[in-house]
């Protein structure tokens, strides 16, 4: 029998799904405390949701936003990365985590903006430039041409001020 409590989690976890460009499931089996907790205050920095649930409940949350293969993501100890802002955010965090923690999280999949993906996916995902990144590369590739643009005209307003300047001293 539901009870309020679980009709709110699946209520929020639904919002979460619908919400989220980024959806990581990952396997904490064996993560004591002080790694986990280490591992929560990153993603909080990135701007991102890390939440265990049960996993009937995350079924029931999934297949009511529209996921509805995650049976096999979604079995022993599964925890799932959220992220609105970023879909990238989390596939950073679990890499840099993965670096001092190998063997201490799996990725079971990701939904990376709607679609289903397989756990090595992630990877992929973490090498791509943040947002701001790709922003600012974008906005000096706009710029430079303006840049080289505005300094051909300097360069040839002074070769004409240069010969008309050598003109009015020849004709005195």
């Amino acid at each position: 029998m539901p009870t309020e409590h679980k009709i709110n989690v699946v209520k929020d976890t639904v919002k979460r799904f619908e919400n989220a460009k980024g959806v990581y499931f990952t396997k904490y089996t064996g993560i004591d405390v002080k790694t986990i907790t280490d591992l929560r205050k990153s993603f909080r920095d990135s701007n991102v949701e890390y939440v265990v649930t049960k996993n009937t409940l995350t079924k029931l949350a999934a297949k009511e936003a529209g996921y509805e293969n995650l049976d096999d993501i979604l079995t022993g100890q599964v925890a799932i990365a959220f992220s609105e802002d970023d879909a990238t955010a989390p596939a950073r965090i679990i890499k840099e985590f993965k670096k001092e923690n190998e063997d201490l999280l799996d990725v079971l999949g990701l939904i990376f903006d709607g679609e289903l993906y397989p756990s090595d996916k992630y990877i992929e995902f973490a090498n791509l430039p943040t947002k701001e990144e790709s922003l600012t590369k974008m906005v000096v590739m706009l710029n430079q041409p303006l840049t080289k643009f505005a300094s051909a005209l300097n360069d040839s307003f002074a070769k004409l001020l240069s010969t008309l300047g050598n003109l009015k001293e020849t004709k005195n």
